[in-house]
């Protein structure tokens, strides 16, 4: 099996889960970084979350792959809830043609820039009875230091089951 890990990031998160899936799976794969290679028959495919979507970037890359197997992985700043993942992979799949075989996806945390916890503590200042941005900035604190060690040992667990899903796919 050809296996292609293609992810764009920003502030190196998702590259970390990226790296993470290579470490199980080097010997099969035949590209990794931020072009896809169209030989491969499973594609990884990941994406930091930009206002609730995966990267343009990404989104091209999702648009121009047909016929294949694809595992999705992400890494967003929110990371208390499943259903949030899960709305966050539809709007990734909705980019996604319908000849591919989507196997499975991932997401997890990953931390924000300081320069985001600046904007929001500012926000909050200008308006302290905004429930929602004491929220954002709780959340700041909660996804520091991810993806961390758990998040990158997940990450391998799931791309070898992921490999393993789609051999039994052919």
């Amino acid at each position: 099996m050809k296996i292609s890990i293609v992810y764009d990031s920003v502030t190196g998160n998702t590259k970390k889960i990226a790296e993470a899936i290579y470490e199980v799976l080097k010997e099969e794969t035949i590209s990794f970084g931020k072009d896809y290679d169209e030989q491969a028959d499973l594609y990884f495919i990941g994406s930091w979350t930009d206002k609730g979507n995966c990267s343009e970037k990404i989104q091209d890359v999702l648009k121009k792959v047909q016929g294949k197997k694809i595992a999705y992985f992400g890494t967003c700043g929110f990371g208390g809830s499943l259903n949030y993942y899960e709305a966050l992979y539809q709007r990734a799949a909705s980019f996604i043609d319908s000849s591919n075989t989507v196997i499975g996806h991932f997401y997890c945390p990953g931390q924000m820039p300081e320069a985001v916890k600046t904007r929001y503590e500012s926000l909050l200042k200008a308006h302290p009875e905004d429930q929602k941005l004491q929220v954002s900035l709780e959340n700041f604190e909660q996804v520091k230091g991810h993806p961390d060690l758990k998040d990158m040992q997940d990450a391998r667990t799931w791309a070898l089951k992921m490999k393993e899903e789609a051999l039994r796919c052919e």
